[in-house]
């Protein structure tokens, strides 16, 4: 795999600083440890999002949101921005450590208006009511930044996942992504 060029979202967790989170004590690296043995290494990688602006009425209200969803395959959590991403917020990389954008526009389009109308039903269910959203597809991809912790063996590697931009230690979901994706 070759390293290619990618915009991505500048992190706001140094290389140090996740070594430090995946090996903190306490219940979440001690599960880890116990399930898959010591942090082996870590890695930088990207998962790569197609950004859209969200128009809807809620309460008799307008609103425009500008969400980020994963084009891997979805399943990951909306990612919101106040503005589009300009050249302050991002940087240009070089790596091959990304998956490849394989969700389909249609397939991106459902699960976007399933999880926007998931965020409104959670403001209140009144709320509800004939909401119609206005999917506008923005150009362009930009890559979201992930440290990834191995855990275990060569013969058994386990993966987890902390968001290098929100500064949290991920679930399943994307470590599945990156499991699945490395295991390719």
């Amino acid at each position: 795999m070759q390293a290619t060029c990618i915009r991505s979202l500048r992190p706001n967790v140094t290389r140090e600083e996740a070594i430090r989170t995946f090996s903190a004590p306490g219940p979440a690296s001690l599960f880890w440890k116990l399930r898959s043995g010591p942090l082996q290494r870590i890695a930088d990688a990207y998962i790569p999002f197609h950004l859209y602006r969200v128009r809807f009425r809620v309460a008799g209200a307008q609103r425009t949101h500008l969400f980020a969803l994963d084009a891997v395959d979805g399943s990951l959590d909306l990612f919101e921005f106040a503005a589009p991403p300009g050249d302050a917020d991002t940087v240009l990389v070089s790596s091959r450590n990304h998956p490849a954008a394989t969700l389909a526009k249609s397939r991106a389009t459902e699960l976007l208006r399933e999880k926007v109308h998931r965020l409104i039903f959670q403001q209140g269910f009144f709320k509800v009511r004939d909401t119609q959203l206005e999917i506008e597809s923005l150009p362009g991809e930009i890559h979201l930044p992930y440290w990834l912790g191995f855990y275990g063996t060569p013969q058994n590697l386990r993966c987890r996942v902390m968001d290098a931009v929100r500064r949290r230690v991920e679930g399943a979901k994307a470590s599945t992504i990156f499991e699945q994706w490395l295991a390719a």
